[in-house]
């Protein structure tokens, strides 16, 4: 049976077509028709994409100590657009300002039950767990304002680094045991600290994913994230890797993005992916609608390059 969602997606498509179409012909040789004929080139291009199942349960610690760096943001808008193709994505959000929820469409009221009572209480994971509006593959465990004393309250709680790892590990095992469909990608959405919800975040997953903004004092700090990436790696989780860098806020008129972006692609030219994510008024006012941009505007070019970046984390787990 054909999936509903291919069907919307393609009808989306082909009204997207008709305005492009319409704005090229009266803009014909202008910047503007230029740009419409590139966007509408790249979502036909995402539509004829093959967003393969990795063969196990992508984990990604998304983190970046320094803020504003869009890390939340890109949290929910890969994951969004990992589901909007048919993988099975959760969200951790472990951010106790909550935003990763707000964008997601998530209730996490002080009442909610969330993601500090798996840290610091005696419930699961898949009893906070909650589905987002955004699509029937994306599910949620939200952060609630409790979550901000956390750090202090872990301190003398023993295993306090693997919390999380051991209730992701026991909510996976257990779908696998109900024969329920396998989670293809678990994003963890990290306050902008390196305190013990980020090492917790980087215990429980088997790769990490640095947001960075195209400006000045991008790099800044980010030796220090790297240094304790190799902490945890060395003793808690032997299988932790940096994989992905992705480029946001890029102004390709500005020399000074440019620059940053040449530098981050010379520090780590295997890590860091070819789409750049670019500053855009949909993809900043999409949250206030509690939506992600993929939702909210899925033929801006923020979300089309959101889509390609999530396109090329597939591709990077086919290797």
């Amino acid at each position: 049976m054909a999936d509903p969602r291919n069907k919307q997606l393609r009808s989306q498509t082909a009204r997207n077509s008709t305005f492009y179409d319409t704005i090229a012909t009266e803009s014909a040789g202008s910047p503007i028709a230029s740009e419409l004929a590139h966007t509408k080139s790249a979502r036909q291009r995402l539509m004829e994409a093959d967003f393969a199942k990795p063969i196990s349960t992508r984990i990604m610690a998304v983190t970046n100590q320094k803020g504003g760096v869009g890390k939340t943001t890109t949290a929910v808008n890969i994951a969004a657009a990992l589901a909007k193709h048919g993988l099975n994505v959760l969200v951790i959000d472990s951010d106790p300002q909550g935003n990763a929820s707000t964008a997601l469409g998530i209730e996490h009221h002080s009442e909610v039950a969330s993601i500090y009572d798996v840290l610091l209480g005696d419930m699961s994971i898949r009893e906070v767990v909650q589905h987002s509006e955004e699509g029937p593959a994306l599910s949620v465990v939200p952060a609630t304002i409790e979550l901000s004393g956390a750090e202090i309250e872990l301190v003398t709680v023993k295993n306090r680094e693997s919390r999380l790892k051991a209730a992701l590990d026991d909510y996976l095992s257990s779908a696998e045991d109900n024969g329920e469909a396998r989670l293809d990608y678990v994003l963890i959405d990290c306050p902008p600290s390196l305190g013990l919800l980020t090492i917790n975040a980087m215990v429980a997953a088997n790769e990490v994913f640095i947001p960075i903004q195209c400006e000045y004092y991008a790099l800044e700090g980010l030796s220090q994230l790297l240094n304790n990436v190799q902490l945890v790696k060395n003793a808690f989780n032997e299988v932790l890797d940096i994989s992905t860098i992705l480029l946001t806020m890029f102004d390709r008129r500005t020399n000074l993005a440019n620059e940053v972006a040449q530098d981050v692609r010379e520090h780590f030219p295997d890590k860091t992916l070819n789409t750049k994510i670019p500053r855009s008024v949909r993809i900043s006012e999409a949250p206030s609608f509690e939506q992600t941009v993929i939702t909210y505007n899925p033929s801006s070019p923020g979300a089309i390059a959101y889509e390609q970046a999530a396109l090329e984390i597939v591709k990077q787990g086919a290797k």
